[in-house]
């Protein structure tokens, strides 16, 4: 038989066919095969096909033939088994720090992993649409930039932005930039996920310590050619425990403070905090730790969450500033409450 033009592209059409077109719940046959050939101008024998899926599996392609009672081939070992996929496909759907289209478009290229039948059930499981997210369509190339800079070890600028209530013409919240739009520079050392957001850890050299910002809202990221500053002090930091510390990412003053929690929180602070704590017998049913946090309403929050089976013991200043921030809370709460229809 005489070879066409396309001869070349053999086992590269065979291939793609056999990953979008089987698994093996749904192996395709031979004449499925010598079709798919046809459709792209290739000439073939049942006999060269044979040769062809024993060189792709000699390449390392899971070339599999079917029981007898199925019939055909598929393609068995793939980069990514489907529960992997799905896995992948929750975390982005999940990720409130890419955009909905980058979130779709990300799902997107997983299908492209399985055949179709597998992307099919993939599909059924993303609900992307009501999920929180970023609105900043930059923020996958901010993480590109970002990490191009400490490769470097050069400082970056941006601007950086921040939810507002504009009242103005009506009520509504707005985006608007921090500093009054004056440009931030910092010397990057590390990303950190945390709470479903991307945190960029970095060395401001004006107030001369770490600090964090949140990648997505970062805007016009650039890096800037001048070396980064505050290797000592990223060296003396403790990365894991830095990130356990800092409650939602929010700074604040990190302290070493004392708690005590009844027993049945022991789960709750061992996912703050850890697993490798001194846990210290506080009598009555309850124990107490002494963790490094970052001292901020959102502490106190977390704090509050657990009513009366958690509480401050030491430093004493830190206590009292617990039981201000409760007071002030309830204050304003009670303040807020409508009074009882008549």
């Amino acid at each position: 038989m005489p070879r066409g033009k396309n001869q070349k592209l053999k086992l590269l059409v065979l291939l793609r066919f056999l990953r979008s077109e089987s698994d093996e719940q749904h192996p395709v046959a031979m004449k499925e095969l010598l079709a798919e050939l046809a459709r792209a101008g290739i000439q073939a024998e049942r006999k060269s096909i044979y040769d062809d899926l024993e060189t792709l599996r000699d390449f390392g392609f899971d070339i599999v033939q079917a029981t007898p009672a199925r019939r055909g081939y598929f393609l068995g070992e793939r980069e990514f088994e489907l529960a992997e996929l799905k896995l992948l496909v929750d975390a982005v759907q999940s990720s409130r720090f890419l955009t909905t289209g980058k979130s779709r478009a990300l799902i997107g290229k997983m299908e492209s992993m399985a055949s179709r039948w597998q992307a099919g059930e993939l599909r059924r499981q993303v609900h992307v649409a009501d999920r929180v997210k970023t609105m900043n369509e930059s923020v996958y190339y901010n993480i590109d930039t970002v990490h191009a800079a400490i490769a470097g070890e050069k400082r970056i600028s941006f601007l950086y932005n921040e939810w507002a209530i504009e009242r103005e013409g009506g009520l509504r919240c707005v985006r608007r930039r921090r500093r009054e739009g004056r440009r931030y520079q910092v010397s990057p050392w590390e990303l950190i996920w945390d709470n479903q957001f991307y945190y960029l850890v970095a060395f401001d050299g004006e107030a001369g310590r770490i600090k964090h910002y949140r990648v997505d809202k970062m805007e016009r990221l650039a890096v800037v050619d001048k070396p980064r500053e505050g290797e000592q002090a990223f060296r003396d930091l403790d990365l894991t425990r830095y990130s356990r510390s800092v409650f939602g990412m929010y700074g604040g003053e990190l302290r070493h403070v004392c708690l005590r929690f009844s027993d049945a929180l022991a789960g709750a602070v061992v996912d703050r905090f850890g697993s490798e704590l001194t846990f210290h017998d506080a009598g009555g049913g309850a124990f107490q730790v002494t963790v490094p946090v970052a001292i901020s309403p959102q502490f106190f929050g977390w704090m509050a969450g657990f009513g009366s089976k958690a509480q401050i013991l030491a430093p004493e200043a830190v206590a009292q500033e617990y039981c201000r921030w409760l007071s002030e809370t309830l204050e304003a709460m009670e303040g807020a409450v409508l009074p009882p229809e008549t």
